[in-house]
């Protein structure tokens, strides 16, 4: 990968920090920071506000995984984590919380960009794939919505299912709108008027 990054690495050990600089800096990632300090870690990022994260844990309890785990799940950048030990539940928890690299026991100075580069990669595929979701999630919750007024129509105006969906779709052309949004209002006057 050809871009430049801002690259923060989180790890406690300064000897182990300092072969991930190297590593990073022998493949060109010239904005490169580290901190030792985990406490104030979410603190930290939100100041930093790297590219991609990578977080080296020599040998991390539980505490600390779910710690990096919940962290994971809101930064919303890739994040590469490299521990000594693991086990199944942890590389599930890890690849549920949007971990995009998990790296067990591969802590070596060639290995780094490869690893940084499949863990931005996969996470542009993931972000990729939960904005795909989250459009289906739009696009059905708008499809009940529509669903719902044109059976208000139906009953109300007693209109074909066809003749309530024309009548969503004119309105919303005549006032510049979505069709949701004319469904929406319909539904919640018929709820303002109901019974």
């Amino acid at each position: 990968m050809a871009e430049s990054l801002s690259i923060l690495v989180i790890d406690d050990n300064p000897i182990r920090a300092s072969i991930i600089e190297a590593g990073l800096r022998d493949a060109g990632h010239a904005s490169v920071q580290v901190i030792a300090d985990i406490d104030d870690v979410a603190r930290r990022i939100g100041e930093i506000a790297p590219d991609v994260v990578i977080i080296d844990l020599e040998n991390p309890n539980r505490d600390v995984l779910e710690h990096f785990f919940a962290l994971s799940r809101t930064i919303k950048r890739p994040i590469a984590m490299f521990v000594d030990k693991s086990d199944p539940a942890e590389i599930e928890a890890a690849v549920d919380a949007g971990v995009s690299a998990y790296v067990v026991d591969g802590l070596r100075k060639d290995r780094i960009k490869p690893i940084l580069d499949m863990a931005i990669v996969r996470f542009r595929a993931y972000s990729r794939l939960q904005s795909e979701l989250e459009a289906a999630r739009n696009e059905l919750q708008g499809r009940k919505t529509i669903d719902k007024a044109k059976g208000i129509l139906m009953s109300t105006r007693g209109l074909s299912e066809d003749a309530a969906y024309a009548l969503l779709r004119s309105t919303a052309m005549n006032q510049n709108r979505k069709i949701v949004e004319i469904a929406q209002a319909l539904i919640t006057a018929s709820e303002l008027l109901g019974p």
